[in-house]
């Protein structure tokens, strides 16, 4: 009956074709898809598995249970079972040994690859992810942590961490370390807690980022997981006391006086020289005005969020006369920070160590010696004087080397500047160091390969388009190829390697960008911005650049623009809340009164 019916269709065939039903010559061919299609030959090859039928392969698990499959099914589905019947002793067996696996597990997955679907529950998970990794089933491994991901919580972070490290989970990893460092203080409350390794312990201690209100909280958890086995772990207490950083706990004497009080500590010489370090630095800021951090330990942590934000300066007609703020660009926050009472619109901005914040010169229009900082780490920052530059200067480009402030040309009040000077953080005080070729003013400064570049400006009677740059371990400075524009009143920014040239002025306000690499040695052109921009202020955050505020034929601009170099794009986003100049902006570490 099957071969007539056979014969019958090919005689039909064979008719049609040489009689066609359709003589248009319009007729297209056409492509037809059934999505069903696939579905249905898996679910018919799930029956017959069910059934035994057309199976060529059983295995069998260590408690005697037997799954049955369609080689060429499996083999499709898993690299595993690809290498076992391609190249392994099985490939010619209709029935394996498979120890590694339950056979609960084995069954789950062997459901999976002719359904494409499976059900994670708590008393399987642990199980079928590292069977999934046996069989290279990607999906299954990778659905099996997200559902871990989402059963995180305080009591179990530390054993599903472990988990992932063992199974080589690496999003579920870094999923259980960032839940750590963010709910630290509830984590220091478990028992799994008090059962990690010294190893783990560092690890979690050391971490920049931990999401606490003080320092004396790391230092407590290590105590109470000291004394949970007090014979055993003692002896690594030094090692842990090297990531808990005593010096910042300068504004609280009382916490210090109990911790250098602490038996285990006083008992122990390497845990004493921590100790001696703390009061060294306290004793060293009341002192000096600021001290920068030698040591991690002198650092404070960053709590949680962005480890960087920007802190910008906006001009006021009120006290105090330069108010800044908080802002940070991933949540769009921003919040008041410490004002300063005098107008710094020509003055240059510089940050050491992304903590302590300089304001240098440009006070009220007028060439000023002054200078003005702000520790951000403080627990009550203010700005408060620092030693006086040797020259007045407005109008300038500040740039920073290592842990050097450079003030660079400028204006008197008078005339254009081509001096330089540069702060001496050892002693804290000012010494003049090469002068430039050219006076300038209303000029930009970037740093790039430990050379300050000294871009554009005015010389009191015309707009620069020459560029050089200053060699600290010569002191000496070189020219550069020139820009292709004239620009007085750049913004400059280095990202990435390359020097940004940002806006400006020379007849007619700039919003083109240009960009110079040394290797390269010339200045070519990117996107223009939206606005036109004289004096903006320019930070870097995030492999982006943001271009702040300036002015604008007369007129104040309150914008911000956001370049991408991946896209070669600008952004523009309104950020003051009432019409107000931004004229500078600086990325600093987080600081403690400015928090998600």
């Amino acid at each position: 009956m099957l071969v007539k019916e056979m014969d019958a269709l090919q005689t039909s065939s064979c008719e049609n074709y040489i009689k066609p039903v359709l003589k248009s010559n319009e007729s297209a061919p056409t492509h037809f898809r059934n999505n069903f299609h696939s579905v249905r030959i898996l679910e018919d090859l799930q029956s017959l598995r069910k059934n035994e039928v057309f199976c060529d392969i059983r295995f069998e698990t260590d408690d005697g249970t037997l799954v049955f499959g369609h080689k060429n099914v499996l083999i499709a589905a898993s690299p595993y079972f690809r290498a076992m019947f391609d190249h392994f002793d099985e490939s010619n067996k209709d029935l394996v040994n498979i120890r590694e696996l339950d056979s609960l597990v084995l069954q789950i997955l062997v459901d999976y690859i002719y359904t494409g679907e499976f059900i994670a529950t708590k008393e399987n998970v642990q199980i079928l992810l590292p069977a999934a990794n046996i069989l290279q089933l990607d999906f299954v491994s990778a659905a099996c942590a997200e559902f871990l991901e989402k059963q995180l919580d305080a009591s179990n972070c530390l054993g599903i961490k472990a988990f992932a490290d063992l199974h080589n989970c690496t999003d579920l990893l870094s999923s259980c370390e960032a839940f750590i460092k963010k709910q630290f203080l509830e984590v220091v409350k478990t028992d799994e807690f008090l059962s990690l390794s010294s190893e783990d312990m560092v690890k979690i201690i050391s971490c920049n980022d931990l999401a606490i209100p003080y320092e004396e909280k790391v230092f407590e958890s290590v105590m109470k997981w000291v004394r949970h086995d007090l014979n055993l772990r003692k002896d690594v207490l030094p090692e842990l006391m090297e990531h808990v950083r005593l010096p910042t706990l300068a504004s609280k004497p009382d916490i210090l006086f109990n911790i250098v009080n602490e038996p285990l500590l006083k008992n122990n010489p390497k845990c004493n020289e921590y100790i001696i370090e703390a009061y060294n630095f306290n004793l060293q800021k009341s002192f000096q005005l600021f001290t920068i951090p030698q040591t991690i330990r002198c650092k404070p942590r960053q709590f949680g969020g962005s480890q960087k934000v920007i802190l910008m300066f906006n001009e006021s007609d009120t006290s105090p006369k330069c108010y800044t703020e908080w802002y940070d660009p991933a949540t769009k926050l921003r919040e008041n920070a410490p004002g300063i009472n005098e107008c710094r619109d020509t003055a240059g901005f510089g940050v050491i160590s992304d903590q302590f914040v300089f304001a240098v010169g440009g006070v009220n229009e007028k060439s000023s010696k002054s200078v003005s900082m702000l520790d951000v780490s403080s627990q009550s920052p203010s700005w408060v004087p620092m030693a006086d530059m040797l020259v007045s200067r407005n109008r300038l480009g500040v740039g920073i080397l290592g842990d050097s402030i450079y003030a660079v040309a400028g204006s008197d009040g008078n005339s254009a500047l081509n001096s330089v000077e540069v702060f001496d953080v050892s002693y804290q005080k000012w010494r003049m160091v090469a002068s430039m070729s050219t006076n300038r003013r209303d000029l930009g400064v970037g740093v790039l390969n430990n050379r300050l570049y000294a871009v554009g400006g005015s010389n009191g009677k015309i707009c620069l388009k020459s560029v050089e740059y200053y060699d600290p371990t010569l002191d000496t400075w070189n020219p550069v190829a020139e820009m292709s524009e004239y620009r007085q009143g750049v913004g400059v920014g280095v990202l990435d390697g390359i020097i940004y040239a940002i806006g400006g002025y020379n007849r007619v306000y700039h919003k083109s960008v240009e960009v110079y690499k040394p290797s390269d040695g010339v200045w070519s052109s990117v996107a223009d911005m939206e606005i036109c921009r004289f004096h903006p202020g320019v930070a870097v955050l995030d492999g982006l650049l943001y271009v702040f505020g300036g002015e604008k034929e007369s007129s104040i601009v309150d914008t911000v623009e956001i370049y991408n170099p991946n896209t070669n794009t600008w952004t523009l986003e309104r950020l003051s809340r009432n019409k107000v100049q931004i004229y500078g902006g600086v990325v600093i570490d987080r600081p403690l009164h400015f928090m998600n």
